[in-house]
């Protein structure tokens, strides 16, 4: 998969895609819709499947200071996308200058003169350009107009009826129902990034944990859950089955301030994971995170935390 981040100098070998638009945070199942369209649309012109994105996403450019939404990091974003066989990822620099763009100005510089884009899939909700102004049906008129055609998809909804969304996918991770997430994304909820290291509490406890930030991530419900890992990477790359825990170690307060990570223990593992990059795939909650009277009784019920996770996913 090809990565063009900036529209003003595109190879020709990089233009005309038939692609979908939009900000794709967790590509779940309606952002999915969305792209098998633009590849469906592009087979009929025999153009390559793109997808345009924005980085950062235009929530964080506009509000930095806000607190962490992101399902997932540009990597992981980009990993996902190109399980799904996109051949162009056109993942925007998004600053003061693209901001700035009339509707017209970003449907002419950008999608028709910058990336000479074929076809766009775009939701029904969809808007673009200064203050938001432009909506799905200004672009299909510009696309008539600048030779570009324009496919609106409608909103998926979930097995309640509602619209899928990440809004509602951030919802389900913060009342810890991964589960609920994993049906609206079509995948488990995945936390990336490489091992960092940590203070070593959980290798003195019989339980040597990998490390991961979660940082500039919307944060899951604190706790332990039950995970599948991927490790990405290295001698030791495969599957695993492991459990995690998310949040602040409420046992080993570090001068009043614990800054939230994600730690997971895999199952039947020997090895350094250190600087190596995991994908951790959340798939049940298993309790909230807790203050023990002892190491002893934290050991105890780290203990029946991993027999819960191992019954559970061996049943996957």
């Amino acid at each position: 998969m090809r990565i063009i981040r900036d529209y003003t100098y595109v190879d020709l070998a990089d233009r005309g895609a038939s692609a979908a638009i939009g900000n794709f945070d967790g590509v779940h199942l309606g952002h999915r819709a969305v792209i098998d369209m633009a590849r469906k649309a592009g087979d009929a012109i025999s153009a390559p499947l793109g997808v345009m994105t924005f980085e950062p996403h235009p929530r964080q450019f506009f509000a930095p200071d806000a607190p962490a939404f992101r399902l997932m990091s540009r990597e992981a974003r980009a990993h996902r996308l190109e399980k799904l066989g996109v051949e162009k990822l056109y993942e925007l620099n998004f600053n003061a200058v693209l901001s700035s763009l009339s509707p017209r100005d970003f449907a002419q510089r950008v999608i028709a003169d910058g990336l000479g884009l074929k076809h766009v899939v775009i939701g029904a909700d969809f808007c673009f350009g200064k203050g938001r102004a432009g909506t799905a049906q200004h672009l299909v008129d510009f696309g008539a107009e600048m030779g570009f055609g324009v496919t609106i998809a409608q909103l998926l909804e979930g097995d309640s009826g509602s619209a899928v969304s990440s809004t509602a996918i951030r919802n389900a991770l913060t009342d810890g129902k991964p589960r609920d997430a994993a049906a609206m994304l079509g995948h488990w909820h995945r936390i990336e990034g490489r091992v960092i290291t940590g203070d070593q509490r959980g290798r003195e406890l019989g339980y040597p944990t990998a490390n991961m930030s979660i940082d500039g991530l919307h944060p899951p419900r604190f706790g332990v859950y039950a995970v599948l890992v991927d490790v990405l990477e290295g001698p030791h790359k495969g599957s695993y089955h492991g459990a995690a825990s998310m949040g602040v170690r409420p046992m080993f307060p570090m001068f009043g301030v614990n800054k939230p990570n994600l730690e997971t223990f895999l199952f039947d593992f020997k090895g350094d994971l250190y600087g190596v990059p995991l994908s951790v795939g959340l798939v049940e909650f298993l309790r909230p995170e807790e203050k023990f009277d002892s190491l002893d009784a934290l050991i105890t019920q780290m203990d029946a935390d991993c027999a819960r996770a191992r019954s559970i996913l061996a049943a996957l």
